[in-house]
C-alpha cells in the first residue's frame, strides 16, 4: 500500500483516538507509578474531543486539515504541558506544509519529523530524559532510515521502533515532572508520554491492516 486517502487518513487517526481511550486505565497506571497519574485521563479526554471533531466536522479537504484538527482539539481541550505536547505532535508537522491530498510514507515522515522538531523546541527534552521523546524520536529516525515505500511496512517500522523507546525509557532518570524528583527511584518504570506515543503508532499500523 504507497498510500491513502484524505477520508482513510482521518479513520487512522480515529483509530488512534480509539486505542488511547480504550487505554485510560493502562495509562493511568503507568503514570501512577511516577507521575501524577493523571496521563490517562488528560490523553483521552484529549482524545475523545479530537474524536467527535473528525466525525462531525468531516470529510476534510485535505490530509492536513485532519491533523491540525486533531492537535487544536487536544491542545484546547487537555490543557497543561501535555496539551501543548501532544497537541504539537500533531499539529507541528503539518505547520506552513503545502496541502497534501493522500498520505504516502514520505509525506508520513515528513509530518512526523516536523512534529519531533517543533515538540523538541517547545519542551526542550531529548532521547534519555524519559519523556514522549524516548518513543518519538526512534519512530522518526527508523522511518527516515527505512526509505519505504509501503505505508503498511513503514507504520509497522515506525510502532517497533516505538515500542523499543518505551523499554528503554525504564533505564532513565527522569528529567521533567513529578518523576524528576523520585531521581534514581524512577529506573525500572517505563515513561507514560512515550507509552502514549508507542499506542498511537501502533494503532496507526493496525488500522492500515485492515484496508
Amino acid at each position: 500500500m504507497k498510500e491513502i486517502t484524505t477520508e482513510q487518513t482521518t479513520d487512522m487517526i480515529l483509530a488512534a483516538c480509539r486505542a488511547i481511550i480504550e487505554s485510560k486505565p493502562y495509562l493511568t497506571e503507568v503514570d501512577s507509578k511516577i507521575g501524577d497519574g493523571d496521563h490517562g485521563i488528560g490523553m483521552a479526554g484529549g482524545m475523545e474531543k479530537a474524536a467527535s471533531a473528525l466525525r462531525e466536522k468531516r470529510p476534510f479537504p485535505d490530509v492536513n486539515t485532519v491533523f491540525k484538527t486533531t492537535g487544536m482539539s487536544m491542545l484546547n481541550s487537555m490543557g497543561g504541558a501535555s496539551g501543548v505536547i501532544f497537541g504539537s505532535m500533531f499539529l507541528g508537522g503539518v505547520k506552513g506544509l503545502s496541502p497534501i491530498y493522500t498520505l504516502d510514507c514520505s509525506n508520513f515522515t515528513r509530518i512526523f519529523r516536523g512534529s519531533l522538531e517543533a515538540i523538541k523546541t517547545r519542551g526542550k527534552a531529548a532521547v534519555g530524559d524519559k519523556t514522549m521523546v524516548d518513543a518519538l524520536e526512534p519512530a522518526v529516525i527508523a522511518m527516515e532510515n527505512a526509505q519505504q515505500e509501503d505505508l503498511i511496512s513503514l507504520l509497522n517500522i515506525a510502532a517497533n521502533a516505538a515500542a523499543e523507546g518505551v523499554e528503554n525509557t525504564k533505564k532513565y532518570m527522569a528529567k521533567f515532572g513529578r518523576a524528576k524528583s523520585l531521581m534514581e527511584r524512577a529506573i525500572g518504570y517505563q515513561d507514560a508520554g512515550a507509552t502514549s506515543v508507542s499506542i498511537i503508532f501502533t494503532a496507526m499500523h493496525d488500522y492500515l491492516l485492515t484496508l
